[in-house]
């Protein structure tokens, strides 16, 4: 648990828009990552470029050969974010389309059986298995997360498998809690009952927050949101295992059988993508040792961890909020799936409250409520709304302080 050096940090929040003030507030601190992390300069600079670009992809010239080659180079460039082997990239819409489509072209494919969830998942998983799964005549098992610690475990999955489960969806980090899921025990707990199982994993929230390995998850299909990896809106990615691939899917009649990206992309949302992963081998390249990709997911976790570390157990002579009264933080203090958002809430306050108050002091945060993105996980723990504290890598021990400033007077 080491955080960055002040150097480092500073090389950091040089290459990120708007790290320190808001262009409408003015100075706050960003603790709202969750909902979309801060974009990179370079994505800034190179969407502009590559919309002022006329030329179009797959034409005999040099500038499409030009495109194209970005096109190919972000695949890679994805294979290696996600450290895949195997299967296909596609861009679409979103990282909500794209697990809809997933979670769409496996159900319809299998007809009947069994499809398994959790109720700790985001509404793009549950309702694309809720909506495709009752299409297909599937009986549908949601299986309960834990509500004390805020995940979901292999074994509540293995305690409601079935041999016929044909689909199943796992969240690869609570949007909500902030709490990962374990995400190859899930998986290794449905293969041994049902070996052929669909396995797709929205990883939307965890992407920003380390390393994916996805070539040891053993799944079938995976969903980045880019704008949450530093990038913009605009586009999702998706990772497609061979088997899924091959599944009937959306697609044109006479084209390409394997081809899953529907219509002409913009070239510039992969060309930003691979600027996302240049930083990343970027902030490897700073590490002691080898370097690269890998050093980038460790640094990142061990800066995080100190981050919420700080966030609860207090930094210097400031407490943190385990120690203050009336705070009472979901998922407990001490977490070790936690990565780098704590959820909480104040005695007497609705998150609203809380998190105007926050604003009020130059803390940008967010409130969850009790409704179709967070009652799943709000509901069962008799809360209508709680506050969401998101960091990331470029948020600093000194934000966390005047955080924690903050929160004083309020809690």
């Amino acid at each position: 648990m080491r955080a960055f050096s002040d150097d480092l940090m500073g090389e950091v929040r040089g290459r990120f828009a708007h790290v320190d003030a808001c262009p409408i507030t003015g100075p706050r601190v960003f603790f709202e990552n969750a909902g979309g992390a801060l974009t990179l300069k370079s994505v800034v600079e190179t969407t502009a470029r590559y919309a002022a670009i006329p030329d179009n992809q797959g034409r005999d010239n040099p500038m499409s050969a030009a495109l194209m080659g970005t096109i190919a180079r972000a695949r890679e460039d994805t294979r290696a974010f996600l450290g895949a082997r195997g299967g296909q990239v596609f861009f679409g819409e979103s990282g909500t389309e794209v697990i809809f489509r997933m979670v769409r072209t496996a159900c319809l494919a299998a007809r009947g059986g069994a499809a398994i969830g959790t109720t700790l998942e985001h509404p793009a998983s549950r309702s694309a298995l809720a909506r495709y799964g009752a299409e297909a005549e599937m009986d549908l098992i949601a299986v309960p997360h834990d509500n004390a610690t805020g995940t979901a475990a292999a074994d509540a999955y293995a305690r409601a498998m079935r041999p016929d489960v044909r689909v199943a969806t796992v969240v690869h980090t609570s949007p909500v809690t902030g709490m990962a899921v374990d995400v190859a025990a899930v998986a290794r707990a449905i293969r041994a009952q049902a070996p052929d199982c669909v396995i797709i994993v929205d990883g939307i929230q965890h992407a920003a927050h380390g390393g994916v390995g996805l070539a040891q998850l053993n799944v079938d299909g995976y969903a980045l949101s880019p704008y949450k990896v530093f990038s913009r809106h605009g586009y999702g990615i998706g990772w497609i295992s061979d088997r899924l691939q091959a599944l009937p899917h959306d697609g044109l009649v006479g084209g390409p059988p394997d081809t899953w990206e529907l219509g002409t992309r913009d070239t510039g949302a992969y060309a930003t993508w691979s600027d996302v992963v240049d930083y990343l081998r970027w902030l490897g390249d700073q590490a002691d040792g080898a370097g690269g990709l890998a050093a980038a997911s460790r640094m990142i976790r061990d800066h995080e961890a100190a981050l919420c570390h700080a966030m609860v157990h207090g930094i210097g002579n400031r407490a943190g909020l385990a120690a203050m009264a009336g705070v009472t933080i979901l998922g407990g203090p001490d977490n070790p799936a936690r990565e780098g958002l704590v959820a909480l809430t104040v005695e007497g306050m609705t998150g609203q409250e809380v998190v105007a108050a926050l604003g009020d002091r130059g803390i940008r945060t967010h409130v969850r409520k009790a409704d179709h993105y967070s009652g799943n996980i709000l509901g069962p723990l008799g809360l209508e709304t709680c506050v969401r504290v998101s960091m990331a890598h470029y948020n600093t021990l000194d934000e966390v302080r005047d955080f924690l400033v903050a929160m004083e007077p309020i809690a």
